[in-house]
């Protein structure tokens, strides 16, 4: 059975979406017909995405401003009338032992991965409850489970993020908004390859293995879609499939 999403008219609000999982999900919600606005701090990639595809713009933002979030959204909502789904993709993963972290570092992945999640969530959510209509996802991972050396503040976001969206998702849940979350498995992304060059690489091909960004796709998808009718759920996707030869 083939999974085929017509996303015609809506409007889905990607952070984040310049690069790796989120570049893979824009340019498959344009094909499905959705207008897309791509958030991110890398203006060239956003300049590069929306000159293949006239249902892709991109809008220049740092997730961790709140003051920012709140007027690129509002902006959003006067130009495309609406935000039908929101995928909280923008993250952040250096590589610092605890005791060698500075507390600077450390702030700036909690307002990238966590506070920017809450902001993006305040700013959209008044609208889609007062349409009771609207689809939130944001990215957990594995490493909220199970831990990484030198990923300590990643992997506290990541967990935190589980906390939030089940309990926010409660609030919103009786005006027919959904928020979920999904943790993607290994995916081979800049910040992947950023974060795990040499042997950290190789442990993790030879183990649950190293996807492709358009791998997360479908299930992206499905969660922006009505067919999701489920909220305050993680679906993970543990494993990657073999490299083809």
């Amino acid at each position: 059975m083939r999974a085929v999403f017509h996303a015609h008219g809506d409007v889905f609000v990607i952070t984040g979406g310049a690069n790796g999982i989120g570049r893979a999900l824009v340019k498959a919600a344009a094909a499905a017909g959705a207008r897309v606005v791509v958030c991110d701090v890398d203006i060239s990639a956003m300049q590069t995405l929306a000159a293949e595809d006239s249902r892709i713009v991109g809008r220049r933002l740092d997730v961790g401003d709140r003051g920012e979030v709140f007027a690129t959204f509002a902006g959003i909502e006067r130009e495309f009338g609406r935000i039908d789904g929101l995928v909280c993709g923008a993250a952040i993963q250096p590589r610092t032992a605890v005791q060698a972290m500075d507390p600077t570092e450390w702030q700036r992945v909690l307002d990238i991965n966590l506070n920017g999640v809450v902001w993006c969530y305040q700013a959209v959510i008044g609208g889609m409850v007062a349409r009771r209509h609207g689809s939130i996802v944001a990215f957990s991972s594995g490493l909220a489970h199970q831990g990484w050396p030198q990923a300590s503040a990643y992997a506290a976001t990541k967990a935190a993020l589980i906390a939030f969206a089940k309990s926010a998702a409660k609030e919103v849940a009786a005006h027919r908004v959904r928020f979920n979350l999904i943790a993607p498995g290994v995916i081979d992304t800049p910040q992947y390859r950023a974060a795990n060059a040499g042997t950290d690489d190789a442990n993790w091909r030879a183990s649950t293995g190293v996807g492709e960004p358009e791998d997360v796709v479908g299930p992206l998808l499905f969660l922006l879609s009505d067919a999701a009718t489920m909220t305050a759920s993680l679906v993970s996707r543990d494993f990657a499939y073999p490299a083809q030869t």
